[in-house]
């Protein structure tokens, strides 16, 4: 390729990183009008307020508690040093000198910003124009054409590209970087945007030239996987690749890359671990107190896709390295992984959807309800068949409009049709009413030989209930128990308005149609949403579920008919399972097959668990999806067993951050023949 051409590239991605300085800006501004944290300066850098979605609120929230966490660490271990420095590469619109200025946290500091020399010149032109930022400055600071646009008692900013190792250099010295003095070198999504010959050659330069110094990042980790592979692919189009990732994937790979070079001490963790870990749990409470929320999953997952890291030289900075929390809220486990993956084939049948609920209402007929897609929420009531050429769908128009309704039930109860139950349109609007479902026997659950057919009808009456009914509620469980001969719809667990977990359990008298107590016995499961519960030996089986500290549950209780009732029995596994919430579940004869759902660590991404109710026993399966071409993503979907040896998952997905939204385009069958043994 001509110079010429290389250099119009090379020009052009540069810009195009440049611009994700101008969206993470709107972005931060956003978080901090909504009360996440304290900036009255950053608002200064945009033109208006622009509010984002909470799951990115909450992003670049505990992206802000991170780096200032390691900033004020810095501070503070060198409290007492004649002189300290922060250098802040790519800096940007970041306003980091005004707020630490304005909190007299700048004693004896003097702050480098470095970045292009075009956004170096917008900021310096912002600075200048604006009376409450220049007022941060010292009255004889100046202002320069080059390399050092603004240059103050204690605060430089420098236009000059980091590549240019010499240039680079050269520009700290003239803007009187000491390099003896303690430093810290900040890097927030600055260095992954580079090749990484020129990324790796700053931190071996950084290492090399500053004896005593703190070098803190914040980058994208795990490419591979769905979530990973979306977010390599929204920055593609950007024109802004991720360079670092596939040579240092992982946090250990990115403490090897310090270590190798010339760093002497390097701690990285996730954004997981550092929240749950560092952030005190007060703190937690009153940023998920801001906003009405309902992305666990995708919260999860962007938190599991980047990391903070803190790399020293000298004895000073060792003391400044980010910490593992003394007892971690984080469950560590050691699960059994079979050399066996499952194979999982498409089905072209299209189905997308998040947050439906399924259900089997005959061999080879699936109903599924609500839910929400491309085209929005209330997507409608549809059944899938299955007949000799494969699975089509069906849309059916039900009497009684079921409403808008994400994350709730349908439990099917053989002879009584399907019970809808709970839900929710947003997280401020449970569903308070229940539904009973039943096929029109002149609909598409008829014989299935009718090849003109592509409607039909559901009978859908409301159910009118008496007794004390459960609070409102959505990602809760409902299943079909016997007491006393009689049938009983069982209510446990989920969350709604008010309540961030919910731990009650109610019982529901389908003959009567009359919610009643019924004595239950033992310790319950501590309180939970998000989990399955399958109906087992006329009782419950429960597993996993997001806990009201925002942890995934690995545990298993059984609710067992008794004689007065029920009694709880917890199943200690050995060894324990992958810790899961938003997964499916079935019984299977003694045992329970587990899929899907979303752990706290990427690269231990649920798969199949089948969990042997006798013999208290556990073995993790990976899945083959080599054949699936899309990322597939098994969380906010659903599964039914077409027969005891292959589930069928519908749906699921999610919003990836700022990334997009992703929809599994198709239902995707899982072979558990190896896993069933």
């Amino acid at each position: 390729m001509p110079t010429t051409n290389r250099k119009k590239q090379k020009k052009g991605r540069d810009t195009s990183v440049q611009g994700t300085n101008d969206s993470s800006t709107v972005s931060k501004v956003s978080a901090a009008a909504q009360g996440y944290f304290h900036d009255v300066f950053l608002q200064h850098f945009v033109c208006k307020v622009a509010r984002r979605a909470p799951l990115i609120n909450r992003g670049y929230y505990v992206r802000w508690r991170a780096v200032d966490h390691c900033v004020r660490r810095f501070l503070h271990i060198t409290e007492n040093c004649p002189k300290r420095q922060i250098v802040s590469l790519g800096a940007g619109f970041d306003s980091a000198y005004f707020r630490l200025h304005a909190d007299e946290a700048l004693d004896r500091a003097v702050v480098f910003e470095v970045d292009f020399p075009d956004v170096a010149r917008r900021k310096a032109a912002l600075i200048n124009s604006n009376v409450t930022l220049r007022g941060m400055l010292d009255p004889n600071s100046s202002s320069l054409s080059g390399p050092v646009y603004v240059s103050s008692g204690q605060y430089r900013l420098l236009g000059v590209d980091v590549r240019e190792e010499s240039q680079f250099e050269e520009a700290l010295g003239a803007a009187g970087l000491d390099w003896a003095a303690p430093t810290l070198i900040l890097s927030e999504v600055v260095l992954t945007y580079m090749e990484t010959q020129w990324s790796d050659a700053v931190i071996s330069w950084a290492a090399k030239l500053l004896p005593q110094s703190l070098f803190v990042m914040y980058e994208q980790i795990h490419p591979f996987d769905p979530f990973g592979r979306i977010m390599q692919d929204h920055f593609l189009k950007l024109n802004s690749t991720l360079h670092a990732l596939r040579q240092y994937p992982d946090t250990a790979a990115q403490r090897h890359r310090f270590l190798d070079k010339g760093w002497e001490q390097c701690v990285c963790l996730d954004l997981n671990d550092f929240y749950l870990g560092l952030v005190p749990e007060e703190e937690r409470c009153r940023g998920e107190s801001l906003e009405p929320f309902d992305e666990y999953e995708e919260w999860h997952q962007k938190c599991s896709h980047y990391f903070i890291l803190t790399a020293s030289r000298g004895s000073l900075m060792e003391q400044a390295l980010l910490t593992h929390a003394p007892v971690s809220p984080v469950p560590s486990v050691c699960p059994s992984w079979s050399t066996t993956a499952l194979s999982v084939q498409t089905v072209p049948v299209c189905t997308e959807g998040l947050g439906m609920a399924s259900t089997s209402v005959s061999p080879g007929q699936v109903l599924l309800t609500g839910g929400s897609s491309r085209r929005g929420r209330g997507m409608g009531t549809r059944i899938l068949l299955r007949g000799q050429e494969g699975w089509t769908s069906v849309s059916v128009e039900p009497a009684v409009d079921l409403g808008v309704r994400l994350y709730h039930t349908a439990t099917s109860l053989p002879g009584r049709g399907v019970v809808v139950y709970g839900g929710r349109s947003s997280p401020l609007k449970p569903a308070k009413d229940l539904f009973r479902v039943t096929l029109d026997p002149c609909g598409p659950a008829g014989p299935l030989d009718s090849e003109d057919r592509d409607t039909g009808k559901l009978c859908v009456e409301q159910m009118v209930c008496t007794g004390d009914p459960p609070p409102p509620r959505w990602r809760h469980t409902a299943t079909m128990v016997r007491h006393k001969g009689e049938d009983f719809l069982f209510v446990f667990g989920g969350k709604n308005e008010s309540e961030a977990v919910l731990g009650d359990g109610y019982f529901l008298s389908l003959d009567q149609q009359h919610w009643t107590e019924i004595p239950v016995e033992g310790a319950a499961p501590e309180a939970r949403h998000s989990h399955s519960a399958c109906s087992y030996q006329g009782g419950v089986v429960v597993f996993g579920g997001l806990d009201r500290r925002g942890v995934p549950l690995g545990d298993t209780a059984v609710l067992r008919p008794a004689e007065r009732g029920f009694s709880w029995e917890t199943i200690e596994l050995q060894p324990p399972p992958v810790p899961r919430y938003s997964h499916s579940a079935h019984v299977i004869g003694e045992k329970l097959v587990v899929v899907g759902g979303v752990w706290l660590h990427s690269d231990g991404v649920p798969g199949v668990v089948v969990i042997d109710l006798t013999e208290r026993s556990s073995v993790e399966f990976s899945l083959d999806t080599s054949s699936v071409p899309w990322p597939l993503m098994l969380h906010s979907f659903c599964s039914e067993l077409t027969d005891s040896e292959e589930l069928l998952l519908i749906g699921g997905g999610g919003n990836c951050f700022s990334f997009g939204t992703h929809f599994n385009l198709q239902p995707v069958t899982v072979d558990l023949r190896p896993a069933l043994g």
